[in-house]
């Protein structure tokens, strides 16, 4: 195995640190990525959060074949939780408030919360012959995604969403996912404009990961269908040694 291993990070090495330009050869490069999409909700998330961010990073291999291979992880947070006041019925007063254990109107604020962990790949199809390593780029992924309300008490005078029993009202759920990316990717001989830009849909499939809902009263056995979708863009870090320019005398 570790045999394996030294091999593997040998050619890496080797290639990463050929020296190519990046205008006239498809390279090959291990990339580092790290990455920002503001992200909108479908289907089942529709009625229970808002917009959201997604930030994290990714791991690639390019080929000279202008193929993408790696792992991506990203975290899901977001400002907007919806029904709030359904979510804590059982606790709450008539007018829908809920009192702390000092008679006083609590503070109680909700967020989105999440990860998403993915395997990737992906081509690149360049459009100009100039620079054969840029161009239309489609990237698959197939991963973990999983989600779920953090509850915020100040003083943490409400014991009826602290400790184990916020895990009744976290409506905590995950499942296997699938991810779609289309966009424009730009590689330089310029390491700071490095950057792919796009579109990217996320669906999964997921179901309650608690024993018991309190606002359900019971167990939640339903399955959801769980989609986000918006614009995502990556800043790159290729490593690769950049051949020296050429030039010429008359």
């Amino acid at each position: 195995m570790k045999k394996l291993l030294f091999c593997f990070l040998s050619i890496v090495c080797i290639h990463s640190f050929a020296q190519v330009n990046i205008r006239d050869s498809s390279l090959f490069a291990p990339i580092l990525i790290a990455h920002y999409s503001y992200e909108f909700p479908g289907v089942d998330l529709l009625n229970q959060f808002g917009n959201n961010s997604n930030i994290g990073g990714d791991f690639l291999i390019k080929t000279k074949n202008n193929l993408l291979f790696g792992i991506s992880g990203s975290y899901l947070f977001g400002e907007k939780v919806k029904n709030q006041e359904g979510i804590l019925k059982n606790i709450s007063t008539s007018t829908g408030f809920v009192i702390d254990a000092n008679g006083a109107y609590a503070e109680i604020y909700m967020y989105e919360r999440g990860y998403f962990l993915t395997g990737n790949f992906g081509k690149i199809f360049p459009i100009r012959k100039i620079n054969p390593n840029s161009g239309i780029v489609l990237i698959l992924g197939l991963g973990f995604l999983e989600h779920h309300i953090r509850i915020e008490n100040p003083g943490k005078v409400v014991p009826q969403v602290n400790g184990d029993y916020a895990k009744g009202y976290d409506k905590l759920r995950n499942g296997i996912a699938i991810s779609q990316f289309i966009g424009y990717w730009n590689m330089s001989n310029n390491r700071l404009f490095n950057f792919y830009l796009g579109f990217e849909s996320i669906q999964s499939w997921t179901k309650s990961r608690r024993d018991f809902d309190f606002t359900l009263g019971g167990k939640d056995t339903r399955r959801y269908t769980d989609v986000f979708y918006g614009i995502k863009i990556g800043w790159m870090i290729p490593f690769y040694k950049r051949s020296p320019d050429k030039y010429y005398y008359y």
